[in-house]
């Protein structure tokens, strides 16, 4: 009798124990099906973050309020989420996908900026790959070519340069894209379409570009004033150098 009480209590325990394990397995389970946090991770450019997680996450909480733990993950609006993280000036793409264990994850592509738009009585702005501008981060600072004028504020209007200005894109990209003209070209003043100006690093020359068309033929011309006139007259015997005008170099 005694043993059947002992059989008896075992067999109880054991089921005691099969079933907390089963809840614990379903509750665990359960979880996975809800809404438990979010994960940022933002790829870099050139090692500078643009923007940063303490910005995505009150940016995202702000948007959707209910987003909170508990929530089940059909209900995650992950269409909007993107949408919103799309919104920031300095977020090319987003991409919002959920976890296994309930984890909402964000990736995010930043802008990148290849030249900065200078003003001496407004705020500065970038201009990206894509000819989009947007505004300067107030936490960090991206060194590319400088450019000032008054066509600019055209384009700052338009919010890009390729409806009003393409070819501006055209002589951005010719000098980042070269090792030297990168090094040697600091700042670049567009008055007008066809009067666009370069600033050296080392030589006082203002050199006169004209338009931005016919780039390769022209900083032809810039290399053989660099590699033929220089050596003979020294780099402080002109003031302007102009390339505006086809198979001429005017210097003054």
């Amino acid at each position: 009798m005694k043993k059947m009480r002992i059989r008896k209590f075992i067999g109880f325990l054991i089921l005691s124990v099969i079933l907390l394990g089963f809840i614990g397995f379903v509750e665990k389970q359960s979880q996975y099906k809800t809404y438990q946090g979010l994960e940022v991770q933002i790829e870099g450019v050139s090692g500078l973050y643009f923007v940063d997680s303490k910005e995505i996450v009150p940016l995202i909480q702000e948007g959707f309020p209910n987003l909170k733990a508990g929530m089940m993950l059909e209900e995650v609006p992950l269409k909007e989420i993107e949408d919103r993280l799309k919104g920031h000036p300095f977020v090319k793409n987003a991409d919002a996908s959920l976890g296994q264990k309930g984890i909402l994850q964000l990736w995010i592509e930043q802008h990148q900026p290849i030249a900065r738009i200078a003003r001496p009585l407004a705020a500065d702005a970038y201009i990206t790959t894509e000819g989009k501008i947007i505004p300067t981060s107030p936490s960090y600072t991206s060194r590319v070519l400088i450019l000032y004028g008054p066509q600019l504020e055209k384009l700052l209007d338009q919010g890009e340069v390729m409806t009003e200005m393409p070819e501006l894109m055209d002589l951005i990209t010719f000098i980042n894209g070269d090792e030297f003209w990168k090094a040697q070209i600091t700042e670049v003043e567009v008055n007008s379409k066809t009067d666009i100006r370069l600033y050296q690093q080392v030589g006082r020359q203002v050199i006169e570009l004209g338009d931005a068309g016919n780039l390769d033929d022209k900083f032809e011309r810039i290399q053989i004033f660099y590699s033929e006139i220089l050596p003979r007259k020294g780099w402080d015997a002109y003031e302007r150098v102009s390339v505006k005008f086809k198979e001429q170099i005017v210097c003054e």
